[in-house]
């Protein structure tokens, strides 16, 4: 499950983030809205080798109820995007701006000029930004974390804890965090001092992943198994956090009620396939089934 036991995670001054929560957190549709109505994604995701990192996040974004998504990747590798994600557009890593919300970082891979990428993105942006994998390790390894901060977007960053302390100064994790040892506290603890050095919405993934941001402390999420632990897992959650932002979500409830859907989704695939045999493409294809048992369980009251 999540955290060793309720007495800790009550000693720890955390919460939950329950089904209780998600049922206020996905919002009903007029019967007479448009696709616009519901989020213009652009998902700057992919490279040669790992263009599967972003029709995963991009099909997250779509089953979880985006309008529109748009992919930003070489335009050589737009047609496997057309093929394999025909509901998408693609378009060309050249403008940031008109978007409201973009999902960065699933598949970058290590290219010098992911950094610049980054720091523009963030320069162009003032909607919200989900920020994942190689798009936290171009910043990091180039030490402008600080540029989390120093941007107009609302940011939420979805590092596992490698990426997580990457993004710390050496000299602060050698202070505040002197073990290597990962447990409930220290993880609490890493989602504390990320919070600090940039300022973001932050959801430290793992086994009971934190959601924590700097105005509503922590929380630790009820779902999920360890058949999440497969390659693609974190690039569909940043397309169902950016789905949920998209439709009008606050970065903080689009980032809890994300993880919630999607370790939801994670154990309905777990359910159907067992945690050995699924994949990612499991947890998207479980997502809106998720998403429709919240809903049908805030009918029946």
């Amino acid at each position: 499950m999540v955290v060793g036991s309720l007495e800790l995670v009550v000693e720890l001054g955390v919460e939950w983030i329950t089904a209780e929560y998600a049922e206020t957190a996905i919002m009903d549709r007029r019967r007479e809205a448009h696709k616009g109505d519901f989020g213009k994604i652009l998902v700057v995701a992919g490279s040669v080798g790992m263009v599967g990192a972003a029709i995963l996040c991009g099909k997250a974004a779509y089953r979880a109820g985006a309008g529109l998504v748009r992919v930003a990747i070489d335009e050589s590798l737009f047609p496997i995007i057309q093929i394999a994600l025909p509901e998408a557009t693609c378009v060309p890593r050249q403008i940031f701006s008109g978007y409201d919300v973009i999902a960065a970082g699933p598949g970058l891979g290590d290219n010098p000029e992911n950094e610049e990428l980054i720091c523009r993105l963030l320069r162009e942006c003032d909607k919200t930004v989900v920020l994942d994998a190689d798009g936290l390790n171009a910043l990091a390894k180039a030490g402008k974390a600080g540029a989390l901060k120093d941007t107009a977007a609302k940011v939420v960053i979805t590092p596992h804890m490698g990426e997580a302390k990457r993004l710390i100064p050496k000299s602060r994790l050698e202070k505040d965090w002197p073990t290597e040892t990962v447990s409930d506290e220290s993880r609490l603890k890493i989602a504390e001092m990320l919070m600090e050095e940039t300022g973001a919405t932050v959801v430290l993934k793992g086994a009971g992943t934190i959601v924590a941001d700097q105005e509503h402390g922590a929380f630790v999420n009820t779902t999920g198994n360890p058949g999440m632990a497969t390659g693609g897992s974190g690039d569909v959650l940043a397309g169902i956090i950016a789905a949920f932002a998209g439709q009008g979500a606050s970065p903080w409830d689009s980032a809890k009620a994300g993880v919630f859907i999607h370790g939801l989704a994670g154990d309905m695939a777990a359910d159907a396939f067992g945690e050995h045999g699924m994949t990612a493409m499991d947890i998207v294809d479980m997502t809106p089934h998720a998403i429709k048992g919240i809903r049908d369980r805030r009918r029946r009251g």
